[in-house]
């Protein structure tokens, strides 16, 4: 847990996101997950600090979701779920459960040009709101939406 007096934002990643760079680079792209948060924490220096998690593991994303309801100074919760986004009732409780903390659901891709069953969300409908299809960029826009809560 990141105690702070700077504001910050939570950046959930889970399963496959570890990944990134290496898998379907035609569809993600060449960037790594590690570039994505090194270029976050660049751009926020001294303004913002962005927390990082990525896990494989649906219960580990969820203890943290859980546990960024008790943070001082925490703005929101950036969270990229991967395959999870359309399978996970317990990831969609866990964002639910934390309100009225907001969550923005973010995904490299423009998951509604892609195959159907990734057209569905179970997460979305909780969260503040979705950004997808802007590549990397997406997480950035996700960090902007929530400094401007």
């Amino acid at each position: 847990m990141l105690m702070s007096v700077l504001p910050h934002v939570l950046v959930l990643n889970g399963p496959n996101l570890n990944f990134l760079g290496r898998r379907e680079p035609q569809i993600y792209g060449h960037t790594t997950l590690t570039d994505v948060i090194d270029e976050l924490r660049r751009r926020y220096d001294g303004t913002l600090v962005i927390d990082h998690l990525q896990s494989n593991h649906e219960g580990v994303l969820i203890d943290r979701l859980q546990a960024a309801a008790d943070e001082p100074n925490l703005l929101g919760v950036v969270l990229n779920a991967g395959a999870y986004t359309h399978t996970s009732v317990a990831l969609r409780d866990a964002v639910s459960s934390i309100a009225p903390l907001p969550v923005v659901e973010v995904h490299l891709s423009n998951v509604q040009a892609r195959e159907d069953f990734r057209h569905r969300s179970l997460i979305g409908a909780v969260c503040r709101g979705v950004i997808a299809g802007f590549g990397t960029d997406s997480y950035r826009l996700a960090v902007e939406a929530l400094r401007k809560k």
